[in-house]
């Protein structure tokens, strides 16, 4: 496709063409040129070439090995590193993951026939244009995620990228073309042998994007049974009750649709029901009924996060939005100072859009009542916000140390004391002075 016209970025194409002109063939490969042709920035530029790694090095005054053993040099220019890779062949893969040896080649196409889908199976240069051996641009143009070559040939070598293929369609918004996910299906169970670390980082980039619905695909092919069964018992839970219209996966794909991309909401909507399938009981009318629900979402919350190596500030602030998600209140000041108090100041903003897209994925059953008691309950944290009204110890307007100055033997009754004023502070806020604190407790 000599027409199309990628804007390199001058290093790159700097890196290139000092390739080229000590007679070697470069390129810019893969994800870069897919997310060009689509108009999107890429997160990185890597680059293929025909040159052995050590005549790369030769080339450029700074470089470092980062996986010489399969080819790869990183260069850098002015502070800023870039991937160059010698042409390579795969060798047998042992671990569905990497191959036992490479072998360098001196053809492109042998290089771009190991890249996992046609749409990273392109390269381009300014002299040659774009290589487009495998139908990328088709594919791209038709929205379609395939193999390159055999589907499940692919999968063998690398099982993750039966994971990339969903994530791809999640955020580019595509379909998987069929031999692919009939690929996908059959060796969904080599995900077993992937890294946490791997699966953390593939799951995230799908819960982001514009499409965390696709969680379902993966559903549907076997894929979260290997690494997220906790899903697949959501999936099979009925909620018969008027509240809900959907199962309760299908419930968490809506929810997770209803808050902006973050990792950590999205992360508590994939998560806040877990506990359902465990805590379901059914009446003598046939109402179901998930109470306590919430306790059991969060120990599987934090399994899962753990299981899957986050770290701990997010499972901290999963794990506690999980425990609260369904914690209702009336619209009254002193209620919404208790739950900011219990909850977190930094959490609370984030409790409040939890509740406002779990009300949102349920069924019309009393909404409009719950999202005029969500916004009241946000209008009254926005003046208790604006009045620097306290919810914490730390706003307290006395402190360990002003007990002690008055005559209080320091220990744990200190500690009780400020606890006891904070909760008459939370009920009370006009009472946080200091005068009045140390004279409710009987010291001037």
């Amino acid at each position: 496709m000599p027409d199309l016209i990628i804007k390199l970025p001058a290093k790159v194409n700097e890196i290139i063409t000092t390739l080229q002109a000590h007679g070697f063939e470069a390129y810019a490969v893969g994800g870069c040129v897919r997310d060009s042709v689509l108009g999107r920035t890429p997160e990185d530029w890597d680059i293929t070439t025909s040159a052995m790694p050590e005549q790369t090095k030769s080339l450029f005054p700074r470089t470092f090995d980062t996986g010489i053993e399969h080819g790869t040099v990183t260069v850098l220019l002015e502070h800023e590193g870039f991937e160059v890779t010698t042409y390579r062949i795969d060798g047998k893969y042992e671990d569905n993951r990497h191959p036992k040896e490479v072998t360098f080649t001196r053809s492109l196409k042998e290089d771009l026939l190991r890249r996992d889908f046609t749409i990273n199976a392109m390269a381009y240069n300014e002299k040659d244009g774009l290589t487009d051996i495998f139908g990328g641009m088709k594919d791209l143009e038709s929205g379609l995620i395939r193999c390159v070559g055999d589907a499940k040939e692919r999968f063998s070598e690398d099982a993750l990228r039966i994971l990339r293929g969903v994530r791809f369609a999640a955020q580019l918004g595509f379909d998987i073309e069929d031999e692919t996910k009939e690929g996908m299906r059959k060796l969904a169970y080599t995900l077993k042998n992937i890294s946490a670390e791997r699966i953390q980082t593939e799951l995230v980039k799908m819960v982001t994007s514009k499409r965390p619905q696709l969680l379902m695909t993966a559903y549907e092919l076997g894929i979260t049974r290997v690494f997220l069964p906790e899903f697949d018992r959501m999936v099979e839970t009925e909620q018969e009750t008027p509240h809900h219209m959907y199962n309760v996966g299908e419930h968490t794909l809506h929810a997770m649709n209803n808050v902006r991309p973050d990792k950590i909401l999205r992360l508590i909507m994939l998560l806040h029901d877990t506990g359902k399938p465990a805590y379901k009981t059914v009446d003598a009318n046939g109402v179901a009924h998930f109470k306590k629900h919430a306790l059991e979402s969060e120990n599987i919350a934090r399994s899962v996060l753990r299981r899957l190596k986050f770290d701990n500030d997010t499972l901290h602030k999963v794990s506690k939005l999980v425990y609260y998600h369904d914690y209702r209140m009336p619209a009254r000041a002193k209620n919404v100072r208790r739950a900011m108090n219990m909850i977190g100041e930094e959490l609370f903003p984030y409790y409040m859009e939890v509740r406002k897209a779990d009300v949102l994925a349920q069924s019309e059953y009393l909404r409009e009542e719950k999202i005029q008691n969500l916004n009241e309950i946000e209008s009254i944290y926005k003046e208790i916000k604006a009045a620097g009204q306290c919810v914490s110890l730390k706003e307290l307007a006395v402190t360990g140390k002003d007990l002690i100055e008055a005559g209080m033997a320091p220990g744990k009754e200190i500690g009780e004391k400020l606890s006891e004023l904070l909760a008459l502070v939370i009920e009370e806020p006009e009472m946080n002075t200091k005068e009045k604190l140390l004279d409710r407790l009987g010291i001037k």
